[in-house]
């Protein structure tokens, strides 16, 4: 009866059939999913690996399994969702690939200008999906004709979030490019494409927002009628995107885990009403899950440790970045909520001059 149950929820939660989707490592479509890139570590097992395991979640998933095989494998989830982006018949397509650190050579010399942001929109008449990454180099251009992980994004942890939307939020979403202001090396908007998403156009051409407000907060609705809020902030924000919105917009307290080999990392912030904590270790359930530290760890996400919100997304916390556009997908689903919060091992306290002092 139990199984019956599962896969009847199952069945709720796939989207329609014949929608350009998310897949999930089962092979269906699915409304979203998670994919956690582990980092390579010296454990056994982990030299037949070599850093391309990862953990696996959808919403009907009951939590992280173990991924289908290899992050490299295009049967996995990752590699099924972005398999028409590599057949010879694309003309039904339209798609978007972004990323700050392209696989290929850009036109743009100083990618530092644009968006701290990583990405992909695919889509065609009825639907598409969102996949909002931190994997530099990824994914391969629509005429490499295949997909592939990238070798430099092996060493590291990576996060990767797909979200399955109808054709109408792609209009939203555009709209939140023009804040990020991402390096699109790859894309395709003919024809009917280009007619229904001018603002889209727009985002390939690099045009961005020249006026304030600098940042836009919009609700997403998927195909299946789930919601994500979307956080987008412009650089001339001038704040970082956790301690100086987020917290605030979604009015709890972060615990939020970036990338913390770089310059300028900003410390765990409790000058607000929110608490803003680095995370500094991350373990997975279970006497098997895999730990690891923040400095082994190249995903950006975040969670409330009291619920209900968390979020997959491509910034980090340091000095630099709060003058980079870039952002973060959130959701109050339960099931999301409860895979991220147990991760949290260990974060860093704040430190006094980060704490609020009270009033005199």
């Amino acid at each position: 009866m139990a199984a019956l149950s599962r896969l009847l929820l199952a069945a709720l939660l796939w989207v329609p059939a014949g929608t350009l989707s998310c897949y999930g490592d089962s092979g269906q479509p699915v409304d979203w999913f998670v994919i956690y890139k582990l980092p390579a570590q010296n454990q056994p097992g982990d030299a037949v690996w070599r850093g391309t395991r990862y953990k696996y979640m959808d919403g009907s998933s009951g939590g992280w399994r173990d991924g289908a095989g290899s992050i490299n494998s295009s049967t996995g989830a990752l590699g099924r969702s972005l398999l028409p982006l590599y057949r010879n018949n694309t003309s039904q397509l339209a798609f978007v690939l972004y990323n700050d650190q392209p696989p290929i050579s850009s036109r743009v010399q100083d990618s530092s200008s644009r968006g701290h942001t990583k990405g992909v929109l695919l889509l065609d008449q009825e639907g598409g999906f969102w996949l909002v990454h931190s994997v530099p180099r990824f994914p391969p251009p629509a005429s490499s004709g295949a997909y592939s992980w990238p070798h430099n994004a092996q060493a590291y942890g990576q996060t990767l979030l797909c979200v399955s939307f109808p054709l109408t939020q792609f209009l939203s979403i555009g709209r939140q490019l023009t804040y990020t202001y991402p390096l699109v090396y790859d894309h395709k908007l003919d024809g009917v494409f280009a007619q229904k998403f001018p603002i889209l156009e727009e985002v390939v051409k690099g045009h961005h927002v020249l006026h304030e407000p600098w940042n836009s907060s919009v609700t997403l609705t998927t195909q299946a009628g789930t919601s994500f809020q979307s956080f987008a902030k412009s650089g001339k924000f001038g704040d970082d995107l956790y301690s100086g919105w987020l917290a605030a917009a979604l009015g709890s307290n972060l615990q939020v885990q970036f990338w913390q080999n770089s310059r300028g990392i900003l410390p765990s912030n409790c000058s607000g009403t929110q608490q803003v904590l680095d995370v500094t270790q991350t373990s997975f359930p279970g006497p098997s899950g895999p730990s690891f530290n923040a400095t082994e760890d190249h995903s950006k996400w975040c969670v409330a440790p009291e619920g209900p919100w968390a979020c997959v997304g491509d910034m980090n916390r340091n000095l630099r970045e709060e003058y980079r556009g870039g952002g973060t997908l959130c959701a109050q689903i339960p099931a999301f909520w409860k895979a991220f919060q147990p991760l949290v091992k260990a974060w860093e306290p704040c430190r006094e001059s980060w704490v609020r002092k009270p009033c005199r």
